[in-house]
């Protein structure tokens, strides 16, 4: 089997959030992903009424490229399935201070893989 992987290490969506969308879309063909991914960030569907367009957008931007990746290594496009997706709590960082709040706060951070198959 021809596998094909894309990851983004510390990408700035909440890692709860990110699990959601694995378990949406691990299973399905990449243009149904794709599709998919494109609703959330239009608000043409949602999932238990909330829509995630920031997380959204950032999958839909890795499964790009691991469909680029895919293509470089000659697979069949149709034939490709999202085999697994992996959302990792990232490192925690503080965002800088502002002028009206006087610390910083806390940002999520997530690391994301994913991996498409060839069947």
């Amino acid at each position: 089997m021809k596998k094909a992987t894309a990851r983004f290490d510390d990408a700035r969506v909440s890692f709860k959030q990110s699990m959601f969308l694995c378990k949406e879309i691990k299973g399905k063909k990449v243009s149904k992903a794709k599709a998919f991914l494109q609703n959330l960030i239009d608000q043409k569907i949602n999932l238990d009424g909330k829509y995630y367009p920031t997380t959204a957008g950032k999958f839909l931007e890795i499964l790009k490229n691991a469909e680029a990746n895919a293509k470089q290594k000659n697979l069949t496009l149709e034939k490709c399935f999202v085999k697994t997706v992996k959302a990792d709590a990232g490192e925690t960082f503080a965002k800088p201070k502002s002028r009206f709040r006087f610390r910083g706060r806390k940002a999520k951070s997530s690391s994301i893989v994913i991996e498409i198959e060839e069947r």
